[in-house]
């Protein structure tokens, strides 16, 4: 008998086992909108063609007695029409079922996927070659042969080494992360922690976890709001011109990523009715390491950095509040400090008696650390960036759309093709925030499209009714 090819998770993936809830399964969709109505054969024979150049794809979750990982299976994918609420729950305990979906909805081609599979990188590398084999499929003699030049990502974070990420020849395969290869063998920064049993781990982690994560600026301002009648993701869709926007954030001195932030956090402030004493807010931004540390790993590789801006001390507008997070966001994401943050997390994990730990309380420790990370964020803000898909692939594609399901409101954004899609997500019914931030960017003579999933009861009988009505 064979024996399953099989993979311990990456630094990264083992906080989604342990923090996804009903609220939050640790599900994020991106997607691709065609000039034509999905032919969903001609999607089937494209994703059976990309599935079998991705190994990693094939894998299943298990779990063992000190922690989880991934391994081999013979499961094909089928390709769905949509039929779920976005970003609905992939993964189950126990239940041996892969960790992505594709489905499909009128012109759009959509790529939900488990988090702790893979990362935004990794499943655009997924989606690209997914719609390049489709178009080719479509119209071969017009399209020339697949595997033409690769994907390729601006994340605009201002260093020279983000211009334009590459895919070239990705690994796919079921293989060591890229946390173990570039930082395995490093020594963390400081005194490496040494408690002296598995309570004492406990206590440390906790201890640790909210020391770092304790923000600066006083108490943090936490959205709160009527929760959504399932659980399901609340989602509004904004589409606005690239250029316009970004010449926006050129005029304040700073990245688009910044300018977004900035211009979230009055959104939120406006729309709040008053702060309070909790008058910080915090902002969750990760960070593809990519960048810094060369990877073609489709697994999850990345950092997250904070930040926060404290409102009703000194100058609250666009401009200031930019600077403000911009001061604390470079410093913070050069190869240096990115290095140090993740040298200190693996020799944190990688303790010998926290090793030992079962599987059960390692699950209760990531839990609480991800709980204290929470009472530190007000938002949580990821941008994948500018792409430009392979091949013919990028002449019949239009918008491409990003999303996350969310335990707080959490904003995504892309652009393709000269549009800028921003998508917020929430467990709240509410969207407060999200109308002034459309209106801040209206007044600022941007042109903004809105399209918004219903949710409550009442709006899902007003489709049902449009949906039957003659």
């Amino acid at each position: 008998m064979n024996r399953r090819a099989w993979v311990r998770l990456d630094n990264a993936s083992n906080i989604f086992l342990a923090a996804r809830s009903d609220v939050d399964p640790k599900v994020f969709r991106v997607s691709a909108e065609v000039d034509h109505e999905v032919d969903p054969e001609l999607l089937q024979r494209a994703l059976d063609t990309t599935f079998d150049r991705y190994p990693l794809y094939h894998s299943v979750l298990r779990s063992g007695i000190f922690w989880y990982y991934l391994q081999d299976s013979d499961l094909r994918p089928r390709v769905r029409p949509e039929s779920q609420h976005t970003c609905a729950p992939i993964y189950f305990d126990d239940k041996r079922t892969l960790l992505f979906r594709v489905i499909y909805h009128r012109k759009r081609i959509m790529l939900e996927i488990f988090h702790a599979l893979s990362d935004g990188t990794g499943a655009l590398w997924f989606l690209s070659d997914l719609v390049e084999e489709y178009v080719w499929l479509r119209s071969p003699e017009a399209a020339g042969t697949p595997g033409g030049p690769k994907l390729e990502i601006d994340q605009g974070w201002g260093s020279p080494v983000a211009r334009g990420i590459p895919a070239p020849e990705p690994m796919h395969e079921l293989v060591a992360d890229s946390f173990s290869e570039h930082f395995a063998t490093k020594r963390a920064t400081g005194d490496e922690p040494k408690p002296q049993s598995g309570d004492g781990a406990a206590r440390y982690a906790l201890r640790e976890a909210k020391g770092a994560l304790r923000p600066k600026g006083g108490r943090v301002y936490r959205v709160r709001g009527t929760r959504t009648p399932d659980n399901r993701t609340r989602l509004v869709e904004l589409t606005a011109p690239a250029g316009e926007v970004i010449a926006l954030a050129k005029a304040e001195g700073v990245s688009l990523t910044m300018y977004l932030t900035a211009l979230l956090l009055d959104s939120v402030n406006r729309a709040s009715g008053g702060l309070g004493k909790a008058r910080t807010m915090g902002v969750s931004i990760p960070v593809n390491l990519r960048q810094h540390f060369p990877s073609t790993s489709a697994r999850n590789f990345f950092a997250t950095v904070r930040v926060e801006h404290r409102f009703g001390e000194g100058l609250d507008d666009i401009g200031s509040i930019c600077r403000d997070l911009d001061e604390q966001f470079k410093p913070q994401a050069t190869r240096e400090a990115l290095e140090a943050k993740v040298q200190k997390l693996i020799a944190f994990e990688r303790m010998a008696l926290l090793r030992i730990v079962p599987r059960a309380l390692k699950n209760v420790i990531l839990r609480q650390i991800n709980r204290a990370n929470n009472r530190g964020l007000t938002v949580a803000l990821s941008n994948l960036g500018n792409v430009r898909l392979p091949g013919q692939a990028e002449a019949h594609v239009g918008r491409m759309l990003f999303h996350v399901a969310s335990v707080r409101p959490q904003f995504c954004a892309m652009s393709h093709a000269g549009e800028l899609t921003i998508s917020f997500t929430s467990p709240f019914v509410e969207t407060d925030h999200v109308r002034e931030f459309v209106r801040r960017l209206t007044e600022a003579g941007v042109h903004v499209t809105v399209a918004a999933a219903r949710v409550t009861e009442q709006e899902l009988d007003e489709q049902q009714r449009a949906v039957v009505a003659p």
